[in-house]
């Protein structure tokens, strides 16, 4: 009897995911093996939540799949742990499909294969699905409460970047005995000698009356660092080119420029996916606490840059000026289309929604936020008004997705994949040598070597070790190619779609755009918009796991398809009005690993050069 076999890892309990699978796999081998049973075909999602329905999990997604496929090549499903394939109520929505299609499933719990007709099993995978939620809970509660505890009592420093103005310091081994056996440190935070002063005057030039824009651009000015090109090593995922508005506010707001540690400035909430499709699950969302919920110290846990009466002052100074009130929502939320999909071709940032004229646009206001009218080449304001992109998009939708078209679309995504890595890449070379590394400290420990010296040599191997694990998790998740097969499902599915996009609401449009995993680049030099369809990227929503650190987005990367957008009707290319430029939609074939570049007659053949500075970020991206 051939079985296919489905487990899951979370990430975020720092579980190792290939020790994980081998010993979820060894379970479910030692179950089906009395019965003749052998795994022909493995599912196994990686660094995912629990609470993530099946729906929203890539490999779970391919499993259903293979449910209706009658030459699936197994005949049942075999699980190796019941709490982490089903949360809460996931089995009762998951086991009819099985059932329907006549798939056995097998779980060590009930000794074999589940009856559709026993109360007994029912009972006892609805008691595991309820297990399963109340151990995140109570992973969630006892982590919480621990954490708040440390702040208040001991002031001890949870993890995190340093705020601007501070460094992350050794405070010596961690109390943790067993901890600290193993080389872990206790860190906390002293002062930047070269950001402390910087944060004074930020605090001193507010109280006497300058604004955040006018405090950006005299920092910018005078050639000072922000946060994110101060400390790259911690925040390589932001431009660093200069101050922001945002960034002085977020000086200016933080409490723990007393000297106070400070937590629970914000949560993490929970919130329906759909609250019409209760089975989608939910997504995280940040929110702000109330100041009242904070937690602080109840001693001064690290050298204050601020006094606490400098500080309340800036914040009557904040809440006299009326800035910072939360605004109230729109009865009637304004319909964007393209909502988060549109770039900057200049700066590569998100353009915004903005209503012109009873119309929607999108901007961006780049020098405007970040004060560098003197520094980067670009409009004080660009503009792209939404109705002139939104009818050609729908005809190069119509045109890739087209019943003829289908097995060209696919040929092209499947070509455009990126090749798989070796099967032994120098960060499996590497992990090795720090585990023999790791063994033979520990070996020199226990012989009576020197534990503090030891204890050293195990926190440098040691985060060497982490660092090639999360290199090698990078590299598996951005390289993983998906057959000819998988890309047929995917692109069939949003055949479908792509044919009530025509009569569809704007708020359904918008949606459909997201699900298609579309992202448009405004060129205004060149006067075109450049439309690549990442497919792959199709209900991959995330969810953190207990609350407990940040989401981790789920890559789950198909290949690409890109092209000019859309063939405009009539001989000539259409200009598409905007504030900086008249812009036009070319047309092109839909090319494998290439992107066409755009233009209309009268814009110059290449795209306007960046700034020496953009140049250089990117030059150093690469």
């Amino acid at each position: 009897m051939n079985f296919g076999f489905y487990g899951r890892v979370s990430t975020e309990d720092q579980q190792d995911p290939a020790a994980s699978r081998a010993w979820q796999k060894s379970r479910a081998t030692t179950l089906i093996q009395p019965a003749g049973g052998k795994i022909v075909r493995e599912f196994f999602d990686i660094g995912l939540s629990r609470s993530i329905p099946w729906k929203r999990r890539p490999e779970a997604t391919a499993l259903l799949s293979a449910l209706k496929d009658p030459h699936r090549g197994f005949d049942a499903i075999v699980i190796g742990e019941p709490q982490r394939a089903f949360y809460g109520n996931q089995y009762g929505l998951t086991f009819p499909l099985f059932v329907h299609y006549g798939v056995q499933l097998w779980v060590p719990e009930v000794g074999g294969a589940i009856d559709p007709e026993s109360e007994a099993h029912d009972l006892v995978m609805s008691v595991f699905g309820g297990m399963s939620k109340g151990e995140r809970t109570r992973i969630r509660i006892r982590v919480r409460s621990a954490m708040a505890t440390q702040t208040v009592m001991e002031g001890r420093f949870l993890g995190g970047r340093p705020p601007y103005g501070y460094r992350i310091i050794d405070l010596g081994p961690h109390p943790n005995p067993s901890k600290a056996a193993i080389g872990h440190r206790l860190h906390g935070l002293g002062l930047d000698e070269q950001a402390a002063p910087v944060v004074v005057r930020i605090f001193t030039e507010y109280i006497a009356g300058a604004g955040f824009f006018a405090i950006a651009q005299g920092l910018t000015h005078d050639e000072i660092p922000c946060p994110s090109a101060h400390d790259r090593d911690r925040n390589r995922h932001r431009s660093g080119i200069a101050w922001s508005k945002g960034a002085v506010r977020a000086i200016l707001t933080n409490p723990r420029y007393t000297g106070h540690q400070v937590w629970n400035r914000q949560r993490k909430q929970e919130v329906l996916l759909d609250v019409d499709d209760v089975a989608l699950g939910h997504e995280t969302k940040m929110r702000w606490n109330d100041p009242n919920v904070w937690l602080r110290s109840t001693a001064p846990s690290h050298p204050a840059i601020v006094t606490p009466e400098t500080y309340q002052l800036a914040q009557d100074v904040f809440a006299a000026g009326g800035r910072g009130k939360r605004k109230m929502p729109r009865t009637t939320p304004r319909p964007y289309q393209l909502r988060g999909l549109v770039y900057c071709g200049l700066c590569e940032r998100r353009m915004q929604g903005n209503f012109n004229h009873g119309l929607p646009h999108y901007r961006c206001r780049f020098p405007n936020e970040y004060a560098l009218a003197n520094h980067v080449e670009h409009p004080l304001t660009v503009y792209l008004r939404e109705n002139q992109v939104i009818p050609s998009l729908d005809r190069w939708l119509a045109k890739i997705f087209q019943p003829g078209q289908i097995e060209d679309t696919i040929t092209t995504l499947t070509d455009a994949q990126p090749e798989d890595h070796p099967e032994n890449p120098a960060e499996l070379r590497t992990i090795a040598d720090c585990d023999r590394k790791l063994a033979a400290y520990r070996a020199t420990l226990d012989a009576g070597g020197d534990p503090a010296i030891i204890s050293e040599w195990i926190a440098q191997t040691q985060t060497e070790k982490k660092l090639a694990e999360s290199k090698l998790r990078q590299r598996d998740s951005k390289t993983k190619r998906l057959t000819r097969e998988q890309i047929h499902h995917i692109v069939t599915t949003l055949t479908d779609i792509t044919q009530v996009i025509h009569d569809a609401a704007p708020a359904d449009k918008a949606e459909i755009y997201s699900k298609l995993g579309l992202r448009l680049i405004y060129h205004p030099g060149k006067a075109a918009v450049l439309v690549e369809a990442r497919p792959g990227l199709v209900c991959t929503k995330y969810v953190s796991e207990g609350g407990l650190e940040p989401p981790h987005p789920i890559r789950v990367l198909a290949p690409q398809a890109s092209a000019s957008a859309i063939p405009p009707p009539g001989p000539a290319l259409r200009p598409l009005q905007s504030r900086t430029r008249a812009s036009t939609l070319s047309s092109a074939p839909v090319r494998a690993a290439q992107v066409e570049t755009l233009h209309d007659p009268h814009a110059p053949s290449q795209p306007p050069p960046p700034s020496p500075r953009v140049a250089a970020e990117r030059a150093v991206a690469e």
